[in-house]
């Protein structure tokens, strides 16, 4: 699974993209609303070290996600 950090422009907040080995997008959110249903990505109970990795993540780059 891999995760990419969009940068929103003016009104457009920032958005968080989760993609399939395949790079096909399973989940699009907000980064800046609280984590909720990852259990269904299989991220649950992860939901704090994926916070972490958001808030240090740059905008723009294609990032392996490795717990």
């Amino acid at each position: 699974m891999y995760i990419f950090k969009v940068k929103g422009k003016a009104k457009i907040p920032d958005y968080i993209q989760l993609r399939d080995d395949n790079f096909v997008l399973i989940a699009y959110f907000r980064s800046d609303r609280p984590l909720k249903n990852m259990d269904r990505y299989g991220l649950d109970g992860k939901e704090e070290q994926l916070k972490d990795l958001i808030s240090i993540l740059p905008f723009g780059k294609l990032r392996k996600l490795e717990f």
